[in-house]
């Protein structure tokens, strides 16, 4: 299954710079999401997939290797809510600088610029 995972990762952070290298800002919005998506499966993936029961016990003892490290849960789950925000916030940059240039495409940029 990690191999499986590690492939996804790399797959994910292979689309992500191609999409990156486009010249629709859409694309590039996409490019960053998967370049997020591939860093938290890459953070979950090297902790380690621990097929065991969480981190609460209820007053037994039992081995800590078999109970699963929560802090990589942690960082994963804030990185999500962070990553969620900053695409919010993209996006309605893009929107505006729709809004303001009529186009999508980022060569047209050049031409935005009034002449003095």
């Amino acid at each position: 299954m990690e191999v499986v995972l590690a492939i996804l990762v790399g797959i994910l952070y292979t689309a992500g710079v191609y999409m990156l290298l486009r010249r629709s800002i859409l694309k590039f919005i996409i490019g960053i999401i998967f370049m997020g998506n591939a860093t938290n499966l890459l953070v979950f993936l090297s902790a380690g997939l621990i097929h065991g029961s969480p981190a609460f016990v209820d007053g037994t003892t039992t081995n800590s290797a078999q109970l699963a490290d929560p802090l990589p849960q942690a960082l994963v789950l804030t990185a999500i809510v962070i990553g969620l925000g900053m695409v919010v916030f993209i996006l309605a940059l893009k929107y505006k600088f729709f809004e303001v240039t009529g186009t999508d495409d980022l060569d047209q940029l050049k031409q935005t610029d009034s002449q003095k």
